[in-house]
Parts: C-alpha cells; sequence; structure tokens
C-alpha cells in the first residue's frame, strides 16, 4: 500500500443554480493516477460513515487520486434542507462535481459510492456511460424499495416508543406510509423531511442486479469473518453482473456495519481493500 503523504483537503462551496454544495477536495500526493468523486450515504448513513469516509478520502489522495466529497442537496452543509431533496436533483449535482473534476485532471474519473449512494452513482453512471470511467462501491444497497422500507420503520418504531403516544396514533405499516406519500404528505422521520417524490424515485430504482453498468467496478463488500463470503443477496447480484460481462471485481473485508452503529468506528483493512483495488487497476480502468 502507498504511504505517501496527501496534502491537506481543502473546503469550498461549488456554486449550483438553486445554491451551493459544500465541497471538500483532497489533492493527489505526487503524480495523479485519476479523479474520484464520493456519493455519500442516505440520511443519518452520511453522519454514521463520516470517519470512514474520511479516512478513505485521505489513503485515496495519499496514493495519487484526487477526491472530490460533496454533500448532496439539502444534506450536511449544502444549501436547502433534506426535504428538498429529489432523486434527479442529486444526479445534477453528480454531474456538477464530475465536472469540476474533469476540468482540472485528465485521468480516469470514478464515482465512489456508499450504501444508497452507491446506487445513486449506478444511476448517474448508467445515463451518462461514456463519462464515467469506473464505480468504486463499498457495501451498496440492493434495491432502493428495500432500503426505503427499512427507513420507514423508523417512524413506526419512534411511535412505538413515544412516552404517553398510543399505539394507534401513527400508520401500523410501512405500506400505510407509503400510501400517506402516495397522498403527497411529507413525513417525519428519524429528524428528516422524506418528500413524495424522493420517496417514490427510490421505490421506482431498479435493483442492483438489473443495473448492471458499462464500466468496470470494484465493489467493497462486508462479510462477518475471514472465512465466510458475502451475503447471499451481494453475491447473486456480484453473479448477475458478471455474467452480463462487466468488469466485477468483489473485495470481501471482514468489517463491522459502521454505517449502522452509533459509535464512530473505524476499519483499517476496508481502507487498505480500497486502495488497493485501484492501484491493482493502474492509472487505466
Amino acid at each position: 500500500m502507498t504511504v505517501a503523504v496527501a496534502r491537506p483537503a481543502e473546503p469550498f462551496f461549488l456554486k449550483m443554480e438553486d445554491g451551493q454544495r459544500f465541497c471538500l477536495y483532497h489533492p493527489p500526493a505526487g503524480r495523479c493516477r485519476g479523479a474520484v468523486l464520493y456519493v455519500h450515504p442516505f440520511a443519518e448513513e452520511m453522519n454514521r460513515t463520516r470517519r470512514m469516509a474520511a479516512l478513505g478520502a485521505r489513503a485515496l489522495a495519499a496514493s495519487g487520486h484526487a477526491v472530490l466529497q460533496i454533500d448532496l442537496a439539502g444534506c450536511g452543509d449544502s444549501s436547502g434542507d433534506f426535504g428538498d431533496a429529489r432523486w434527479a436533483l442529486w444526479k445534477a449535482d453528480l454531474a456538477a462535481g464530475a465536472r469540476w473534476l474533469r476540468e482540472r485532471f485528465d485521468g480516469p474519473l470514478r464515482l465512489w459510492g456508499l450504501r444508497l449512494g452507491a446506487l445513486l452513482a449506478l444511476d448517474y453512471a448508467r445515463e451518462v456511460p461514456h463519462s464515467v470511467d469506473g464505480l468504486l462501491l463499498w457495501q451498496p444497497v440492493l434495491t432502493g424499495s428495500n432500503h426505503l422500507t427499512q427507513f420507514l420503520r423508523l417512524r413506526l418504531a419512534g411511535a412505538m416508543l413515544a412516552e404517553g403516544e398510543p399505539s394507534t396514533s401513527a400508520p401500523g405499516s410501512t405500506q400505510a406510509l407509503r400510501n400517506a406519500l402516495h397522498d403527497g404528505e411529507v413525513l417525519e422521520i428519524a429528524g428528516y423531511d422524506l418528500h413524495p417524490q424522493l420517496a417514490a424515485a427510490l421505490d421506482a430504482l431498479a435493483p442492483l442486479d438489473a443495473a448492471a453498468p458499462a464500466c468496470p467496478v470494484d465493489w467493497i463488500e462486508a462479510i462477518t469473518g475471514s472465512n465466510q463470503g458475502p451475503a447471499p443477496g451481494a453475491a447473486r447480484a456480484a453473479a448477475a453482473w458478471q455474467g452480463k460481462g462487466v468488469d466485477l471485481r468483489l473485495h470481501p473485508v471482514a468489517c463491522a456495519p459502521f454505517w449502522s452503529t452509533s459509535e464512530i468506528t473505524e476499519n483499517a483493512a476496508w481502507v487498505e481493500a480500497t486502495v488497493l483495488a485501484l492501484e491493482a487497476r493502474g492509472d487505466g480502468t
């Protein structure tokens, strides 16, 4: 693993028509081997993964990659509230971040997506296949609809735990919540306002195994132990992509689910596997 020291990250705001996006740019150490645009996960997972994303960005920069982290519209320190977020708006943010990198670097451009950010990166890459040279996926969500269901369950759990709130005061199923969204209601879930349009976009996303990309993919997937394989769903999706001719390299790493733990989690093996995966690709893909 390369041990060059990356320069300090440079924060700035990227101007957009509807406001600005907070960005953190990590300059490459030495000769630039390519550019990487980071696509963060959904809602609270963004906050839980900040430490690992920072470690990954620094390590990739130290290995010679220009890395841009961008807070999507309505997220982090960017303009707007989460309730203003839309899937199409997020893809426009990726286009702006990719353009910023392309204007400064000639090497390959990869999208690095974590969890739902991996599905967003994949969706964007499929729309502009000639603009993305590779995908780096960290524990990708397999389906947008299942991820939405898990998010809606937080609302149900919160209602059940609320002191003094009758158990009949909240819809009793995720389908009831979907019905409310379909009727145009904005739902507050774990401190985030979910707009019906964003929820509908998540439900409409093609499953990961059906959305094969045209570019090479390096997939970092958590396993429970060194002798274990990926979860069945991830294994099936990877096999489906490979069966369609996708240049996919799956990299299993023993790792706790840092995207869902309340404590700050670090895993050096995960970051090392990420850097080694891109180093194995060389300056191309």
